[in-house]
């Protein structure tokens, strides 16, 4: 996988401590990605589990999506939240932060991911022991992530999205 050698990570001086509310820092496509990485993570965490158990205990297809989805949700705001909570925010805060965050970039990518996994013919009947199944689970993850990270880059260059945790991410 080569992702083009974009790390332009030069630190900002507003990341590096002045925790006024300065003007959003520009949005690298690095810094787009590594937010749909974090989210793609707790969605894959959650798509996986979903798509195992469903098929596991003989769900249709329409269940096994709506679980995976539930789970995609749950487990991307864990993480988020995780980040936050370790920030020092109240459980209320940091959920609220969660959802700012995370809310729009796992709605695109379930969207994605489930339409790649629909479209493929039998990927969802393939069953856990099927190439075919990971093969497709796998190429969706990747048609999301591709495909979430411009929606990200947009949304942290507005101050939305990931934007709003970058002001909890002292450590980074």
């Amino acid at each position: 996988m080569d992702h083009g050698g974009h790390h332009h990570a030069t630190p900002s001086p507003s990341a590096m401590g002045g925790h006024e509310h300065a003007a959003p820092a520009p949005a690298t496509w690095a810094m787009a990605a590594q937010a749909t990485l974090h989210c793609l993570t707790g969605c894959a965490i959650g798509e996986v589990l979903g798509m195992v158990i469903g098929t596991a205990t003989g769900l249709h297809n329409a269940g096994t999506v709506v679980l995976s989805v539930a789970l995609a949700f749950e487990f991307g705001y864990a993480l988020t939240m995780r980040g936050v909570l370790r920030a020092g925010l109240g459980f209320r805060a940091a959920l609220k932060v969660a959802l700012a965050a995370d809310t729009v970039s796992i709605a695109v990518m379930e969207v994605l991911d489930n339409v790649v996994m629909v479209a493929v013919p039998g990927a969802m009947d393939a069953g856990l022991t099927s190439w075919l199944f990971w093969v497709s689970l796998a190429g969706s993850l990747l048609v999301a992530f591709l495909l979430t990270t411009p929606v990200n880059r947009w949304l942290i260059s507005r101050g939305k999205g990931h934007a709003v945790m970058h002001q909890y991410h002292h450590g980074h």
